[in-house]
């Protein structure tokens, strides 16, 4: 007599299910089958959600990001400092090609780290909607709208348009976008998701959670800029593989006088040399 199920012996399976009806019980191994099976339904559709409420290509995008090089801004109440690792993989590439910050407007500059070809759309993107913006209002772009606009380019993945086109994936790409508000500093970051949120220091890429991990300990919200720019670059040197030098890292400024301004290689290489 076998406990609790009034049989005396244990009942042959037949395919799915054991044989006998009182003991209705799914076999293990088909269990994991079909367990695996509806996950892999969800993890191959970019706009349907699992049974958990996740979007797994969403968080795969994220996870693509952590691979791209390491980007810092630091909002100061004088302006805004994004430093980013620029990774020359090959003594026969050109550096100075290799633009991991660049100028969106006058007074609205942005960081990445990701997929650099998705990066060049979602930044074109921002360019057109500046413009645009400029031209019909006659007035400058607020960077929230600016981070607005482009997230909603980054969450129309799944979605077609009139021409039946359709992105089948997510942009695998971060933005920091540091700008000039009525004279403000300010520093919004979005991913993957379309989330835009603003933020008084934030890093992004593959040393980003030892990277905000110092900034929280270090960063107060009445630095100056120099200040910043050296915790910034403090900060790049413990977490890049490479040593630090004055080839391998972008500095930018924003502030209300300057607006955008890209340091030269010879000012970065002064406060590398002042750190050590």
């Amino acid at each position: 007599m076998l406990p609790g199920c009034g049989l005396t012996k244990e009942p042959k399976a037949k395919g799915d299910f054991f044989e006998d009806s009182r003991v209705r019980r799914p076999r293990k191994g088909n269990c994991i089958l079909k367990m695996f099976l509806t996950r892999s339904e969800y993890d191959r559709g970019v706009n349907t959600f699992s049974p958990e409420g996740r979007l797994f290509q969403v968080e795969y995008a994220i996870e693509a990001i952590k691979l791209g090089s390491t980007a810092i801004g630091i909002c100061t109440q004088e302006g805004v400092v994004m430093a980013v690792e620029k990774r020359i993989t090959s003594p026969l590439m050109e550096p100075t090609k290799v633009e991991k910050i660049v100028e969106v407007d006058r007074h609205i500059g942005c960081a990445t780290s990701g997929l650099m070809a998705d990066s060049r759309t979602l930044l074109d993107r921002a360019r057109v909607e500046c413009q645009n913006h400029w031209f019909v209002y006659n007035e400058r772009m607020t960077v929230e709208s600016c981070a607005q606009a482009v997230s909603s380019l980054a969450i129309q993945f799944g979605d077609s348009d009139d021409t039946g086109s359709a992105m089948s994936r997510p942009f695998g790409v971060a933005i920091l976008f540091a700008g000039i508000e009525n004279g403000e500093p300010q520093l919004w970051h979005m991913d993957p998701s379309g989330t835009y949120i603003r933020y008084d220091a934030k890093a992004i890429g593959s040393g980003s959670e030892g990277a905000q991990q110092n900034l929280q300990e270090y960063y107060l919200q009445t630095m100056t800029i120099k200040e910043a720019i050296n915790l910034a670059l403090s900060t790049l040197k413990q977490v890049m593989e490479e040593k630090l030098n004055s080839t391998n890292v972008e500095v930018m400024t924003m502030t209300a006088g300057e607006l955008f301004r890209m340091f030269s290689k010879e000012e970065v290489e002064e406060y590398i040399n002042n750190m050590s």
